[in-house]
């Protein structure tokens, strides 16, 4: 098995290349180490590596994880499905949430957020592909949710997330991706704060190479980062 640090650098080297392809600055993208069932050791190999941003899929799993790290100077972004009842625990421990939803999460996030004078960065997620299985906003509606949850004194909007659909080819994903940096140039347009709204969320292990060229100022990566994931989560 590759270190962490040789997976990071390779992955670097492919974010920069993907930069220049697009004539893109590489400091205009930040790399997500997505630690879902990632034992804590090989996390912590992550940041002596230079990691400084880690991303969790489960709220439970995150608080432990987060706790036994206390040490690390990183910051815990939230990017799975968020449960509306484990808003507080989400206002606790995370530093930015990426799948701001619905706007009943939004609300009671708002409210946890404000409860401990915080004003918790945010993202809302898009369901770009119209798929059942998956979460998000669809684009139609991203407007009005965007104008409700922009209007809550806990929470600030930084831009979009999307979990597109999963194509073998990572070229067909391209329009998914490409039509979240079209939804997020759309808010600028009715947004009180545009400048506010840089973060493009959208990009993962397989993927991550193209959703760079879409726009990506964020890329979600687990397993190029630190190898495969046991088959069922614990």
């Amino acid at each position: 098995m590759a270190t962490v640090a040789e997976n990071l650098e390779r992955i670097r080297e492919r974010m920069s290349a993907a930069c220049s392809r697009a004539g893109r600055d590489p400091a205009a993208v930040r790399l997500v180490g997505v630690t879902k069932t990632v034992p804590t050791d090989r996390i912590r190999e992550g940041v002596e590596a230079g990691l400084t941003l880690l991303g969790e899929n489960y709220i439970q799993e995150a608080r432990k994880k987060i706790e036994a790290l206390e040490d690390l100077a990183v910051s815990w972004h939230f990017i799975g499905h968020l449960q509306t009842n484990k808003a507080r625990v989400a206002a606790e421990c995370c530093d930015w949430v990426h799948s701001v939803d619905r706007l009943r999460l939004a609300v009671e996030l708002d409210r946890q957020a404000r409860k401990r004078n915080r004003v918790i960065p945010v993202l809302l997620q898009v369901n770009v592909g119209d798929e059942q299985s998956k979460s998000g906003v669809s684009p139609d509606d991203l407007p009005k949710l965007f104008e409700s949850v922009a209007a809550l004194t806990g929470l600030s909007v930084r831009g979009l997330m999307t979990l597109p659909p999963y194509f073998e080819n990572a070229q067909e994903v391209r329009p998914f991706f490409r039509l979240l940096r079209e939804l997020l140039e759309r808010l600028r347009g009715i947004a009180p704060r545009p400048g506010e709204l840089t973060e493009l969320s959208m990009g993962m292990s397989n993927d991550f190479e193209v959703a760079v060229e879409e726009g990506a100022t964020l890329v979600r990566i687990g397993t190029a980062l630190f190898g495969g994931r046991p088959a069922i989560s614990p």
